[in-house]
């Protein structure tokens, strides 16, 4: 399956935290998205990887994606190594994407800084033909992703290009409330994590609010890159 946009996340939820709103845009423009999480976020105080797995599926329902799957790297040990490139390598070659989004570059998270370089770096090895790999048998073909672009997370990170995701911005809530043992519940027994207060629940908006005010719109999502933007003339520019 050919995808335009593969979405990468150490943890099932940050790719709703941190890019849902461009994911549901870009399918309303025919785009085909997928998502690839690289761990099933086991550690996670609240819930299970069983419970995880569940939320994953029903907000990938939500978003609308062509696919999504599960790596099974270990939350909180992956390593960028040769191992674990590879397993990226096959995801990257397996769907060859345009465009691949990632974690943040920096982030409190120790997953999140590993798994933005991890799929960086996965991203260029994948294009060279010397790197064999094969899937269900069957050899790949070297696939170089045009661009790389990080979401942003906890950290505010100043972005180098926003999204305008005015509209989407209920449809993302939506995508992330079906993780529904991570974050904000007031019935819950369960130990309180800086992502389960309230204020966490509602910067979803505030933040998206934020960055929409710096260029004109209602709500946008904020991404930083590897390399300069190009643009095909002044006009294309909000």
């Amino acid at each position: 399956m050919k995808l335009d946009i593969v979405a990468f996340g150490a943890h099932p939820d940050d790719v709703e935290l941190g890019c849902a709103g461009t994911i549901l845009k870009e399918i309303s423009l025919g785009k085909k998205v997928g998502i690839v999480d690289l761990t099933r976020g086991e550690l996670g105080t609240r819930g299970t990887a069983e419970t995880r797995d569940e939320e994953a599926k029903a907000a990938a329902k939500i978003l609308g994606v062509e696919v999504r799957e599960n790596l099974g790297l270990r939350d909180g040990f992956f390593a960028n190594d040769e191992k674990q490139q590879l397993e990226v390598i096959k995801m990257i070659r397996k769907y060859k994407p345009e465009i691949v989004l990632c974690n943040a570059i920096d982030d409190r998270h120790i997953d999140h800084g590993k798994g933005s370089k991890l799929v960086s770096d996965a991203c260029f090895l994948s294009g060279l033909m010397k790197i064999e790999t094969s899937l269900d048998g069957e050899k790949q073909e070297a696939w170089r992703p045009k661009i790389v672009y990080h979401y942003i997370q906890w950290k505010n990170l100043k972005p180098d290009f926003v999204v305008d995701i005015t509209g989407f911005e209920k449809q993302k809530v939506a995508a992330v409330s079906a993780y529904k043992t991570q974050f904000y519940d007031p019935d819950s027994k369960e130990p309180a994590t800086p992502i389960t207060s309230k204020n966490f629940f509602e910067s979803l908006n505030y933040r998206a609010q934020d960055l929409g005010r710096l260029v004109g719109v209602d709500f946008a999502e904020g991404f930083t890159v590897e390399r300069c933007l190009a643009v095909n003339s002044l006009g294309d520019l909000i």
